[in-house]
C-alpha cells in the first residue's frame, strides 16, 4: 500500500509541470484565516465593513472611493494587515506599484508571514517582482505562499524553476521507457 508520500512522488513523476506534493483539487488557502482575536470585536467588524465597501468600490471602477475606505480602516485599526492587503491591489490598479508594494510589505510584516492575508500579499507581491523582471525574489515570495497553501504560487514556483520542471520531466520519459520498452525489430528471413 502506498503511502501518502509515494503518492506525491508519483504525481510528480507523471506531472512534471506540477510542484512536488502538490494534491489535485485540495487548495490549503481556502482554509487559511486571519489571526483577528487580539481586535475589539465591534471595531473588527466596522473594519470589515469598510473593507468590504472598498473591495465593492473597486469592483465598479471607483478607485478613489475604495482608496479612501481602505485609508479609513487602516486608520481605524492600523496593526491589521487585511487593509494594506486590499489597499495594495487598488493603489495598483491606480497605477502606483511603488505605493502597492509598499502596502504589500507592510501587510506581511503585521500578518507576521502567517495566514490568509499574508499569502495573498506574498502572491501579488510575487505577481508585481515577476513584472519588474525580479524573478529570483518572485520565487521566493511563491515558495513562501505556497507554504501557506496557495496552489498558484505553487505553479508560479515551479514556473520560475525550469530545472525541476525538466528533471521531472526526464524522470518521467524514463519511467515511461522503462513501463513500455520498445521491441526490437527482428529481420525477416
Amino acid at each position: 500500500m502506498a503511502t501518502e508520500h509515494d503518492r506525491a512522488v508519483l504525481r510528480a513523476i507523471f506531472n512534471p509541470s506540477s510542484p512536488f506534493g502538490d494534491v489535485p483539487g485540495w487548495n490549503q488557502e481556502e482554509e487559511l484565516t486571519d489571526d483577528d482575536s487580539a481586535f475589539d470585536t465591534e471595531l473588527l467588524r466596522q473594519v470589515k465593513e469598510l473593507e468590504m465597501r472598498g473591495v465593492s468600490a473597486a469592483e465598479a471602477g471607483d478607485l478613489q472611493a475604495a482608496l479612501q475606505l481602505f485609508n479609513q480602516a487602516i486608520q481605524s485599526m492600523p496593526q491589521r494587515a487585511s487593509a494594506y492587503n486590499n489597499r495594495a491591489q487598488t493603489r495598483r490598479l491606480h497605477g502606483d506599484t511603488a505605493g502597492a508594494v509598499e502596502d504589500l510589505e507592510k501587510a506581511i510584516s503585521l500578518s507576521g508571514g502567517a495566514g490568509r492575508t499574508a499569502c495573498q500579499a506574498l502572491v501579488q507581491r510575487g505577481l508585481l517582482l515577476r513584472l519588474a523582471h525580479q524573478n529570483d525574489q518572485a520565487r521566493a515570495d511563491f515558495e513562501r505562499a505556497a507554504t501557506l497553501g496557495s496552489e498558484f504560487a505553487r505553479q508560479q514556483a515551479v514556473a520560475l524553476n525550469p530545472y525541476a520542471a525538466l528533471c521531472n520531466k526526464m524522470l518521467a520519459e524514463v519511467i515511461d521507457k522503462l513501463r513500455n520498452p520498445e521491441v526490437p525489430e527482428t529481420p525477416s528471413s
